[in-house]
């Protein structure tokens, strides 16, 4: 792990040093105007593995702030947001309801382009603490995150029942985990962000989104991709799922009986 982090530290802190001060001086004396603010990042990998035994893993970010004003940092006016989003998909949340004595469920809203999970670990609460303003972070967040439902015609407080109702049984799954405190700063520039990755992660690909922020104003992001994919066995039967829909539903169907009359063989009182 570390021989695998120690080349994106040096090429980090490269980039910063060779970007040089954003008050430096040109030939002549004159000073060079000012040079926005960028971030470059890296992680410790691209890719994981989901084995039959995964536990779930952390996932590393690095990165570094380029052409940073010195007065600005030495006071802490930068923060950083890092989000880990993952697949988009349509998610549908159903609502219960009590009829004739039978709970059923009564009401529903599908949610287009929903993500499967959502980390995010920052420097801060980008809601803001008592004396220090929020983060002016759009769609930045999990109370930020745009949920559109795909045909709905109810009043909004409705619909906002089911957007928080989505939001809540994500986090109880841990799959939408915020992280306020999550980036620190090893340097000056130089931060570091971890990210744990739960056992129950969806397979796909993800988005690993880095935000920049001036005072408190969004300057600039950076996106990297990453892989989630299954190997092994849960490859080979989530392959079968959706390649022979029919086959791998016969089969267990008949995995269930077999097991069920083996489980009656042996607990059978005589």
């Amino acid at each position: 792990m570390i021989r695998r982090i120690a080349p994106l530290l040096l090429l980090l802190l490269g980039t910063g040093l060779a970007a040089g001060p954003a008050s430096a001086e040109v030939l002549g004396g004159a000073p060079a105007p000012m040079t926005p603010e960028r971030l470059e990042i890296g992680m410790n990998t691209n890719e994981i593995a989901i084995t039959p035994d995964f536990a779930g893993a952390d996932l590393a970010i690095f990165g570094t702030i380029v052409n940073a004003d010195e007065l600005l940092n030495s006071i802490g006016q930068y923060d950083i947001v890092v989000t880990l989003e993952g697949p988009k998909d349509f998610t549908t949340v159903r609502r219960k309801e009590r009829v004739f004595g039978i709970w059923m469920n009564r009401h529903s809203v599908t949610f287009k382009e929903a993500p499967a999970s959502y980390s995010m670990s920052s420097t801060r609460k980008i809601e803001g603490e008592p004396g220090v303003p929020p983060l002016e972070a759009p769609g930045i967040g999990i109370d930020h995150i745009d949920l559109t439902p795909t045909d709905f015609l109810r009043g909004g407080a409705f619909l906002e029942e089911f957007r928080s109702a989505l939001r809540r049984l994500k986090r109880e799954s841990g799959l939408y985990v915020p992280d306020p405190g999550g980036v620190r700063f090893i340097s000056s520039t130089l931060f570091q962000a971890n990210i744990k990755l739960p056992a129950n992660i969806p397979n796909g690909t993800h988005m690993v989104r880095a935000a920049l922020f001036k005072s408190g104003k969004f300057v600039m992001e950076k996106t990297l991709p990453l892989r989630v994919t299954k190997t092994g066995l849960e490859q080979q039967i989530t392959d079968a799922a959706h390649k022979q829909p029919v086959l791998y539903g016969l089969f267990s169907v008949f995995l269930a009986l077999i097991t069920g009359w083996g489980a009656s063989l042996i607990f059978r009182r005589d």
